[in-house]
């Protein structure tokens, strides 16, 4: 599959899931939703593995991998997400997650040394500008409180945690485990370890039989977390974690174009500069060049264990 496809299949799923999340808060706690999505969406990976004969056996080390796999990507990322939308809106949350692409790129050099190229980081600031831009009317009546700063940090500390688990996919990735069977451990871990926070913090483990959070859950589990992160991590082996992250600035204007197709949002001049601004920041991005990760040596990869 093409680099192109991967990366629009990321776009337009993830685009498209913020209308579902709408669906998931409410009735039950977002910590139990989250455990619900990832233990779903492993079980399917797993049982998609068996029927396929993909090995699922791997040594202390790949679990080890992919426990922080689970941590970073599939728990703690969306844990304070989930939990920053209590604070603040959908849009301020946009424009915080957004600085994963500076992230990403800070942390690439940092783990493995790959220098960004100009054209990425100019890429990168464009798309953070048109970010704020497109957004620029539904914040400017925000003020800053108490709790909207704290929803923010919350925000920012959950694209901080994504950034980290792009960091291990990657390496994971150098390790040569395979993405499938690593998101299927990845996200049982994840779910695993949200549902020890939910049992600590008293949360009932309770269910919401209705066809908005039912046929929401099952979209965010099979497209939302099998499929799009299968696109993602994989584009993130191929191309970098600072040019793949670009997606991630991307699915708000897929939202907002959605927004405006199902429910009545108002094409204004405030979404034209700032989409404009995102593409044009997506073509520097995807076009640069820039080193690629480095490989790992033959003595430290992680085989799959014999059947």
């Amino acid at each position: 599959m093409s680099n192109a496809l991967l990366y629009t299949i990321t776009v337009l799923i993830w685009g498209s899931t913020w209308f579902a999340i709408e669906f998931q808060l409410g009735v039950v706690e977002p910590e139990i939703s989250i455990v619900y999505r990832y233990g779903i969406a492993s079980f399917l990976l797993f049982a998609w593995c068996l029927v396929r004969g993909r090995s699922l056996r791997f040594n202390l080390r790949a679990h080890a991998w992919f426990a922080v796999l689970g941590l970073f990507l599939f728990g703690l990322n969306y844990i304070l997400a989930y939990r920053a939308q209590i604070f603040i809106t959908s849009a301020m949350c946009a424009i915080a997650f957004s600085t994963i692409v500076w992230m990403n790129i800070l942390l690439a050099r940092v783990f493995f040394g790959v220098r960004a190229g100009w054209r990425v980081l100019l890429g990168a600031g464009f798309g953070i500008v048109g970010i704020v831009v497109l957004f620029a009317p539904r914040i400017v009546d925000v003020s800053l409180t108490d709790s909207v700063l704290f929803g923010s940090l919350l925000a920012v500390l959950g694209a901080l945690a994504a950034s980290f688990g792009n960091m291990a996919s990657q390496r994971a990735q150098a390790l040569r485990l395979p993405i499938v069977q690593s998101n299927a451990w990845g996200m049982f871990y994840g779910a695993c370890m949200t549902g020890l926070v939910s049992l600590i913090e008293g949360h009932p483990f309770t269910f919401e039989a209705t066809p908005g959070y039912v046929i929401s859950l099952a979209y965010l589990s099979i497209f939302g977390s099998i499929v799009a992160f299968g696109a993602y991590l994989t584009l993130l082996g191929r191309i970098g974690a600072h040019r793949a992250g670009y997606a991630l600035v991307m699915f708000p204007v897929v939202a907002l174009i959605l927004s405006m197709a199902f429910e009545g949002l108002e094409l204004d001049g405030w979404i034209v500069a700032g989409t404009i601004l995102v593409l044009t920041g997506n073509v520097f991005v995807l076009e640069g060049k820039s080193k690629a990760p480095p490989a790992a040596a033959p003595s430290t990869i992680v085989l799959k264990g014999s059947d």
